[in-house]
């Protein structure tokens, strides 16, 4: 004889409890991927660009090329040794902010490390570092 089974009691419902703990792990794992951390690094303030003449600008500042190796202070090259006194001698003379601007320019192929050496001595100086990253040129068609 066949037995009949009651479709009634097949029916089950999950326990409700365990819903409030899934909630909070969800909870807790977007928390902790959302979380970002800001980017580590030297702060550098950059100067606000100006409607004056540029060639009395270009005078003024004193211009540091960074090369590869060897750093150049308004064109002539300097040691590595006599670099920030260099720079502090130059810079002695401006008692203003506005005039210890020193446009820092490098190469594409300058060791990183060369790079933050030059200009955390450029800031134990007193200068300001404003970056050059493009200059422009007035070209002339005959």
């Amino acid at each position: 004889m066949k037995i009949r089974r009651r479709s009634s009691n097949l029916l089950i419902e999950p326990p409700s409890s365990a819903t409030g703990d899934i909630a909070f792990n969800l909870i807790v794992f977007f928390l902790v991927c959302a979380s970002v951390q800001p980017d580590s690094g030297r702060h550098q303030t950059l100067p606000r660009s100006e409607e004056t003449e540029q060639k009395e600008e270009k005078d003024k500042n004193i211009e540091v090329v960074v090369k590869r190796q060897v750093a150049l202070v308004n064109g002539d090259p300097v040691q590595p040794a006599e670099f920030q006194a260099r720079l502090a001698a130059l810079l002695a003379g401006k008692p203003r902010p506005e005039d210890k601007v020193v446009v820092v320019k490098s190469d594409d192929d300058v060791p990183y490390h060369f790079w933050m050496t030059v200009t955390s001595q450029i800031e134990d100086a007193g200068g300001i570092i404003t970056l050059q990253i493009e200059e422009e040129r007035e070209v002339q068609v005959p």
